[in-house]
């Protein structure tokens, strides 16, 4: 006991399996890209830093999942339990989907069923939609106050959060091209919007004035189940100062995009203003 908070640690099959079959998959698939490499010095391949990405996200995720910090959020501490979410969908899953480049998850679209699911699912009004959808059902008090005796619906719940986290990130992220057909102000316009459910829920945790979630908290540290529920909601905004981070370099890519295509329309009007001024040159000295 540490100021009367549980450190015994968390233990979790669905948690294990997914963390198991990620890496596994991953492996497989960097072991193929690394053979057609060696055969072809052309083809592509992942960088260092994508892997170190990827493998970074699944520590993440054991750490925070296996460990007390699991515990003393589904017993203890609501302000832990958000904590935990918000490290799992704000940087956990992006660091796991940065990791995986073009190459790595390109056999996904050469299997027909998986290929259109996937496509469904990545939709941005639908990922969006799963997501917020997802974390508001699990945090409604009478279902949120059911999952924490229960060991493994608890995890179930954190296990759902976090996988649609994933698609939740990939119309900004992705990387599959076929899959991001819509440019950056379509993407900022996403950014902005698929933050506000949440904000409006964390306003909620903060000014609802009474506790929602039922929660053991110790009195050694000294803070109520109010407080304990505000300090969780003003977290929850963090996610939000997070999208403003994302939207600068969407907004300076769209910028240079622009300036791009002006460059290339002045130039193409450049060129046929020179071909014009050769045409009337041609017609000149043949009128001579």
């Amino acid at each position: 006991m540490l100021n009367g908070l549980s450190l015994s640690w968390s233990w979790s099959p669905g948690g294990l399996l997914c963390l198991v079959v990620l890496a596994l998959l991953y492996l497989l698939r960097l072991r193929q890209v690394f053979r057609l490499h060696q055969k072809d010095p052309q083809a592509s391949t992942v960088s260092k830093i994508r892997i170190a990405s990827f493998f970074c996200g699944l520590l993440l995720f054991a750490a925070l999942f296996f460990s007390p910090v699991q515990t003393i959020g589904r017993t203890q501490l609501f302000l832990i339990h958000m904590a935990e979410v918000v490290t799992l969908t704000t940087f956990c899953a992006p660091l796991l989907l940065g990791g995986c480049s073009e190459v790595v998850l390109r056999p996904i679209l050469d299997i027909p069923v998986v290929s259109t699911v996937v496509r469904f699912l990545t939709n941005p009004v639908v990922a969006s939609v799963i997501f917020n959808a997802t974390f508001l059902l699990w945090h409604a008090p009478k279902i949120y106050n059911a999952s924490t005796p229960n060991v493994a619906l608890y995890n179930t719940m954190m296990l759902s959060i976090f996988l649609t986290s994933l698609l939740n990130w990939w119309p900004i992220i992705g990387s599959l091209s076929e899959l991001k057909k819509h440019g950056y102000p379509l993407q900022m316009l996403y950014v902005i919007l698929d933050g506000q459910p949440l904000d409006i829920f964390a306003f909620v945790l903060v000014y609802s004035g009474v506790p929602l979630y039922h929660y053991h908290i110790p009195t050694q540290i000294g803070v109520n189940a109010f407080g304990d529920q505000a300090a969780a909601g003003a977290l929850l905004l963090l996610p939000g100062l997070v999208d403003l981070g994302v939207l600068s370099p969407l907004f300076i890519s769209w910028m240079g995009q622009l300036e791009h295509k002006t460059r290339a329309a002045d130039q193409r009007r450049l060129e046929e203003a020179m071909e014009y001024e050769e045409e009337e040159e041609d017609v000149e000295i043949e009128a001579r």
